[in-house]
């Protein structure tokens, strides 16, 4: 579910317009200035970690590499696992850079 949302979003003008969620082109009044290929990967990918680190944090099971093939990521599952904080004894606590004590 999380993971339909980041995918089927139209990233490629994040950088220039606040969109509401779901957002399409199709829906746009007016063009806005579109961000090339690799730098919306980048957008999407650093959405994905985002929502992966309070995910992996809520959830023991949760599985990253999953969760990124799902959100349309294509990375290794050494990098997408780089990208969290924390690991295998546990992940940081959303919003901080700590371990729960």
């Amino acid at each position: 579910m999380h993971a339909a949302e980041i995918r089927q979003h139209d990233w490629s003008d994040a950088h220039a317009r606040l969109d509401r969620a779901g957002h399409s082109r199709a829906d746009d009044r007016g063009p806005a200035p579109q961000m090339d290929p690799k730098s919306t990967d980048n957008v999407r990918t650093n959405a994905m970690w985002v929502t992966a680190q309070v995910l992996a944090y809520l959830d023991p099971n949760f599985d990253v590499v999953e969760f990124a093939r799902e959100c349309g990521v294509a990375l290794s599952p050494g990098a997408l696992r780089a990208g969290l904080r924390g690991g295998k004894d546990g992940y940081h606590r959303p919003g901080t850079r700590k371990f729960d004590e």
